[in-house]
């Protein structure tokens, strides 16, 4: 069984982000950057399913500039077999990310697909899906447990009223929760070996995709700071306040 696992470049989650003096985006320059979170615990999933003897290859893919292949050699070195990096300067967003899958997908026939349920740069929360309807794949979403049996794989979903486990006919696409698994740290010799690991570089254009953006930011802006606190003497200046000036009662 092959698996295919998607990783994104994202600035580093304990990096305090900055908005562009002029408002059109984040500030990326200089800026640590490491592989987002969520796709971590997708490659260490397919990783152990390579260990248990279910998956016979794990191929790690990313999309964006060249520096993306930094993120694909971190995978290699978790324990992935070989990447490959969709090279392209243009701003790519969900659905081109889903369509550039899709062709990576047709190319190469993995049974399994593995996405994070979303990126922590803007929390679209939309590749999988799109690309479960591009390819007509089944589909898990927010999966927080997995098992394999057969042609089938059975999942738990987290959703607003708990715990959904559901049935998928593979080949299928998934996309992981938190809860999933603890993603393994790269040693120095499994780095130093990732380096020789293949990885292809491609284009969408090679791929006969459009990457053009659908949508315009018009503007970044931080949020509004809180106003400070006060502490009150009793509930009863409590209920005053949460009255008069709140007006929340």
């Amino acid at each position: 069984m092959k698996v295919l696992v998607a990783v994104k470049r994202v600035i580093d989650f304990n990096v305090k982000v900055r908005v562009k003096s002029d408002q059109s985006g984040v500030e990326t320059a200089n800026v640590k950057m490491s592989m987002n979170p969520f796709d971590e615990i997708a490659v260490e999933e397919g990783i152990r399913l390579k260990e248990a003897g279910t998956a016979s290859e794990v191929i790690a893919v990313s999309m964006g500039q060249k520096q993306s292949q930094e993120t694909i050699r971190t995978a290699l070195a978790m324990g992935a077999d070989r990447g490959i990096l969709v090279e392209t300067d243009t701003e790519l967003q969900p659905l081109a990310v889903a369509k550039l899958l899709a062709a990576i997908i047709e190319k190469e026939s993995p049974d399994l697909v593995i996405l994070g349920k979303q990126a922590i740069d803007d929390d679209s929360n939309q590749t999988g899906q799109m690309l479960a309807a591009l390819t007509g794949r089944a589909q898990g979403t927010f999966v927080s447990n997995l098992e394999l049996t057969g042609d089938k794989v059975k999942v738990t979903r987290e959703v607003d009223a708990g715990l959904e486990t559901i049935e998928l006919a593979m080949p299928a696409i998934l996309t992981v929760d938190l809860r999933l698994n603890e993603p393994r740290y790269a040693s120095l010799p499994n780095i130093m070996k990732a380096k020789k690991k293949q990885l292809d570089t491609i284009t969408p254009e090679e791929l006969g995709v459009d990457a053009s953006p659908r949508l315009t930011t018009l503007k970044v802006v931080e949020p509004s700071g809180r106003d400070a606190g006060v502490i009150v003497e009793n509930a009863a200046e409590l209920v005053s306040k949460l009255r008069n000036e709140a007006k929340v009662i």
